[in-house]
C-alpha cells in the first residue's frame, strides 16, 4: 500500500517556445486551430500545457506518450533544468511543500537538484561526464552536496556501484567505454547518491537490449523496494509502465489526457489514443 502522502505536487506547468499570440494564449479556444501543439499564426510551440499530477510518497507514477508529446520536457521542467512559463511545483521534502520551487533562488535550486532529486537522462551524455571515471562521476553528486570525507564518499561510491553490478575492476573507466546499460545503471547510482526522495527516470530503457532491460528494470524495483523512493519513470513503451508503475498518466501534444490506475489504463482505456497505444502493446 501506498501512503496517502504526496511527496510531489504540481500544478498548471506550461513551457512554450515561441512568443505567444492572443489566439494561442487563450487556453479556452486554442486547442481548435492549433496544429497539434504549434500555432499556426505565431510559430510558437507549447511544449506543455496546463499539466497538473500527483506523486504519492513511496509510488511509482508511470508517464506514456509518443515523441514529442512533451515527457522529457515534463522531467526536465520538474528537475528544474528548464524555464517554465507558468505553474507551481511543492515537494513535500522541500520547506514541508509550502514553497514553490520553480520560484526558488538559485541557490536553493542548486541544493533541491543535489540533495532532494535524482535524475536518470534518456540521453546518458547529459547524465554523465563520459571521460571521467564511473567513480567520479558519482562521487560529483556527493561533493555537490556537501561531501568532504574521501574515504566516505570512496565507500559509497564502490557501494552503490557493486549494487547496480558495475565490476570492481571497472570502477576507473569512463563511461565512454561502457555498453548503453551500463551507463545507464551508472546514471542511476549517480541520481540515487544522496539518497533523494524522489527520482526521475527518462525513457531508462529505450535502445537496449531485452536482457539488459529486464535487468535495468529490476534494478529500478529493487530501489524503490530498499529505499522507498517516489519515482516518476517516463517511457513511450507501455511494457514498461505497466511492470513498474502503480498509476499512470498518458500525454499527447503536451497535455494529459487521461490519467487513473495503471491496471484501469491497460484493461479499460478511455481515450482514443490511449486505446491505440494498448492495442499495440497487445
Amino acid at each position: 500500500m501506498r501512503g496517502d502522502k504526496f511527496a510531489l505536487k504540481l500544478e498548471g506547468l506550461t513551457v512554450r517556445h515561441g512568443p505567444g499570440c492572443p489566439r494561442c494564449l487563450e487556453a479556452e479556444t486554442a486547442a481548435a486551430y492549433m496544429e497539434r501543439n504549434r500555432c499556426p499564426l505565431c510559430g510558437s510551440i507549447w511544449a506543455l500545457r496546463n499539466i497538473s499530477l500527483r506523486l504519492r510518497e513511496g509510488e511509482i507514477l508511470g508517464v506514456v506518450g509518443e515523441s514529442g508529446s512533451g515527457k522529457t520536457t515534463l522531467m526536465r521542467s520538474l528537475y528544474l533544468d528548464l524555464e517554465t512559463d507558468n505553474g507551481t511545483c511543492y515537494l513535500e521534502c522541500y520547506q514541508e511543500g509550502k514553497i514553490d520551487i520553480f520560484s526558488a533562488s538559485r541557490q536553493q535550486k542548486k541544493i533541491i537538484r543535489n540533495r532532494l532529486l535524482g535524475m536518470v537522462y534518456q540521453n546518458p551524455h547529459l547524465g554523465l561526464r563520459m571521460f571521467f571515471s564511473s567513480g567520479a562521476n558519482v562521487a560529483e553528486k556527493l561533493i555537490a552536496a556537501g561531501s568532504r570525507n574521501v574515504a566516505a564518499m570512496m565507500d559509497r561510491t564502490a557501494e552503490l556501484l557493486e549494487h547496480i553490478e558495475v565490476p570492481v575492476s571497472r570502477v576507473r573507466e569512463p563511461p565512454v567505454r561502457f555498453s548503453g546499460g551500463m551507463q545507464r545503471r551508472v546514471q542511476i547510482a549517480k541520481a540515487v547518491a544522496n539518497n533523494p526522495p524522489i527520482l526521475l527516470l527518462d525513457e531508462v530503457t529505450t535502445g537496449l537490449d531485452l536482457s539488459v532491460q529486464a535487468r535495468v528494470l529490476d534494478l529500478i524495483k529493487r530501489i524503490q523496494r530498499e529505499y522507498g523512493v517516489s519515482m516518476i519513470v517516463v517511457s513511450h513503451d507501455l511494457a514498461v509502465v505497466r511492470m513498474l508503475a502503480d498509476r499512470t498518466v498518458v500525454m499527447l501534444d503536451g497535455r494529459i489526457i487521461e490519467e487513473g490506475v495503471t491496471d484501469q489504463i491497460m484493461e479499460d482505456p478511455q481515450h482514443i489514443y490511449t486505446q491505440i497505444l494498448v492495442n499495440s502493446l497487445l
